[in-house]
């Protein structure tokens, strides 16, 4: 299945979000996912679907000064 991911065009084989993020190997401790344009709380990663073209969107927290 297509997805666009960060912005760019990829392959993944995951037909849920949690799935997806694990595919992916996201293990900040600290990051958000944004499913075409909207915030998906943690808590429902592992029952959030995703569809063949949808947008993604997965950035993380980098602390500094």
């Amino acid at each position: 299945m297509q997805l666009i991911i960060n912005g760019e065009e990829r392959e993944v084989r995951s037909q849920m979000l949690g799935e997806l993020l694990k595919e992916l190997d996201v293990s900040f401790p600290h990051f958000a996912v944004a499913l075409n344009q909207q915030v998906v709380p943690r808590s429902k990663y592992d029952t959030t679907p995703v569809t063949e073209g949808d947008k993604l969107e997965i950035v993380h927290a980098v602390g500094g000064g």
